[in-house]
């Protein structure tokens, strides 16, 4: 069963330096990792920002080094499947509670330029976890993903003055 990711989603870091998976997200993750509580997030191979998926993603990820070395062999270029093996299978499996918290690892932090603040973006078969400020430096392109990203920052930073607002100082 293929499983589809799509919407956005902003979390915030919370207490123990812990992010949350969104629920719409944590949903299809635990779906397609056989009802376990596992994130598989890696550095994107041409953006600046993290992929995630399921577990159910490994079988697919052979299955897409076939068809690259397939295509390479009739056009008859080299193709390294080994390489290429050790760029996809490169992600760390990440435990998540039931609410979505997990830590996230400070290497996969530094590689996605990660600050506290995560903007995820629904993909199809993944979807890609943005630092908001980095996600607003790509090009024209992006400009669709970059409203989105914004407005979704802008509600965050109104709902934490609206919190504030009711304490006491």
């Amino acid at each position: 069963m293929r499983h589809s990711y799509s919407g956005q989603a902003l979390t915030l870091l919370g207490d123990k330096d812990r992010f949350v998976i969104p629920p719409e997200f944590r949903k299809i993750v635990r779906a397609s990792s056989d009802d376990k509580r596992i994130l598989c997030l890696a550095k994107h191979d041409r953006w600046d920002c993290l992929v995630g998926f399921g577990l159910s993603r490994q079988e697919e990820l052979e299955e897409q080094l076939d068809r690259e070395e397939d295509a390479a062999l009739r056009l008859g270029r080299d193709y390294d499947r080994e390489l290429r093996s050790n760029l996809l299978f490169g992600f760390e499996r990440i435990p998540f509670d039931d609410s979505g918290r997990f830590t996230m690892p400070d290497y996969l932090r530094s590689d996605g330029q990660i600050d506290d603040t995560l903007f995820f973006r629904g993909a199809g078969q993944s979807f890609t976890v943005w630092n908001p400020a980095v996600l607003e430096q790509q090009g024209s392109e992006w400009n669709p993903v970059k409203s989105s990203c914004a407005g979704l920052v802008k509600e965050a930073e109104a709902k934490g003055k609206g919190q504030n607002r009711g304490k006491r100082k």
